[in-house]
């Protein structure tokens, strides 16, 4: 009995051990309390931070305003530059279309020069056979025989003009025209003799006129062909005479 009565009076008595009573916090709540003390002393840290550059005068929000307004600048300087881009790219059209056009009209004044001189030798041509009284002299006369290169490659354009005379006035001249290309292809030599057959072809070649004939057309060669010169022929039907010939030279 005195044993359990001691065993009570130091539990309960002047000599038991001392209890602590706390109360028990929720985890969630803890860690909450811990963001919120890191969030708190972030805060404190950027204000101080800021602080600080103000302090040393340093102004954050003045130099964001400041890069703004550069942003803003520089995008109107971007939009001014690609203004001035379209110009320029409007300008070097416009004097592209005009030194296109101004190198026709010079190309068209150059023809025009040049039909004209034709016109105008034609009719001193004219003149003086209409003004001859000689009955002697060949009975076909060629003039003005060109040939330039045309549009395609190895393409080629002749022109010439046909003028009877003497005894030849009185009667209706009938023939063809031959050409006779001299040429090199490929580092060989070679003749062409156009037309080469009769056909289709040759009939653009056939003459049939009393005092004058104008004769224009076309022949081609290899495109990498080197043309020397070029004879024409005049010949009369029934007759393997030529009664006229003139040679022009290329290149």
């Amino acid at each position: 009995m005195a044993v359990r009565l001691r065993k009570l009076r130091q539990r309960f008595g002047i000599s038991a051990s001392r209890v602590a009573v706390r109360t028990e916090v929720p985890w969630y709540l803890r860690w909450a309390g811990i963001a919120l003390f890191f969030a708190v002393a972030v805060v404190a840290a950027l204000w101080m931070y800021d602080a600080g550059q103000r302090f040393s005068g340093f102004d954050r929000e003045e130099v964001q305003r400041k890069l703004k307004a550069a942003n803003a600048e520089l995008e109107a300087t971007h939009k001014e530059l690609e203004r001035l881009r379209a110009l320029a790219n409007s300008a070097d059209s416009r004097i592209a279309i005009e030194r296109t056009a101004q190198q026709r009209l010079a190309q068209q004044v150059r023809t025009l020069e040049d039909e004209n001189a034709g016109l105008r030798e034609e009719q001193a041509i004219f003149e003086r056979m209409l003004s001859s009284d000689t009955r002697s002299g060949p009975a076909i006369s060629i003039y003005r025989f060109k040939v330039q290169p045309d549009v395609l490659p190895g393409e080629y354009r002749y022109r010439l003009l046909l003028l009877t005379s003497g005894t030849q006035r009185d009667r209706e001249f009938k023939g063809h025209i031959e050409l006779v290309v001299s040429l090199t292809d490929e580092g060989k030599s070679a003749i062409m003799k156009i037309p080469e057959q009769a056909g289709a072809q040759a009939a653009s070649f056939h003459l049939a006129f009393k005092y004058f004939r104008r004769v224009e057309g076309t022949f081609r060669v290899g495109p990498n062909a080197k043309i020397g010169q070029v004879q024409l022929r005049v010949l009369e039907d029934g007759s393997n005479q030529v009664r006229a010939t003139q040679i022009v030279t290329l290149g």
